[in-house]
This record gives C-alpha cells, structure tokens and sequence, in this order.
C-alpha cells in the first residue's frame, strides 16, 4: 500500500469488517446524521437540556466503540503495537463519542417535542 486514497481506505474497512457490516455501519451513521440535522433545521435551536444529556452518553459511546471494533476484529488491548495504534483506537473512541453524542440527542429530540419555554 504505497498510497493512501479513498478506494484504499474502503477497502481496507471492507476487509476489516466484512462488506455487509461496513456498509450497514456506513448506512446507519448516514441515517443518524440526517436525522440530526433534521431535528436541528425543524426545532431551530440546540436544546441545552438535551445535548447535556447527550454529552453524558458519551464515555459510554467511547467504550462501546473500542469494545466492538476489538470484537469484530477479533484483537485484544495486547495487541497495540505502538504508538501509531494508541492513536487509531483514541480515534475510534472519539468517533464513538461524537456518534452516540449525536444519536442520544436525535432520539431524545425525535421522542420528545420542543418544551415551549
């Protein structure tokens, strides 16, 4: 692998995760996000109250994410090697993070209607 591209990177997922869960991991972040921004365009304005909540589900998010990447690619916290892949699973725990982060808020928004204030 001489250079780093966008096909490359997706296969190097495909072939970490198998196809049919890369793409179904790549349907729901697209499904979450829009739902995101749709709650966002509907109710004009970021609850605080919500996104507090939502800032709370994320450490939970960060381990869930280490966890099922080190179950799917069937590794153990033994198998860092070094530096380089401290930094992939602190990325992976960030991206898990951010994600459940961004899903608790839609839900708790798409659940329950703007509080008239």
């Amino acid at each position: 692998m001489e250079e780093l591209t966008f096909g490359t990177m997706i296969a190097v997922f495909e072939e970490m995760f198998g196809r049919g869960l890369f793409w179904a991991l790549v349907v729901a972040a697209a499904l979450v996000t829009g739902f995101y921004l749709y709650v966002l365009i509907r109710d004009r304005a970021l609850s605080m109250r919500k996104f507090l909540v939502a800032q709370i589900a994320m450490p939970f998010g960060a381990v869930a994410a280490v966890v099922f990447v080190l179950a799917i690619t069937n590794s153990t916290m033994r198998d860092l090697g070094g530096p380089v892949d401290l930094i992939v699973f602190l990325g992976i725990a960030v991206m898990g993070a951010v994600g459940a982060a961004i899903l608790v808020y839609a839900v708790q928004s798409l659940v329950r209607r703007k509080q008239a204030v």
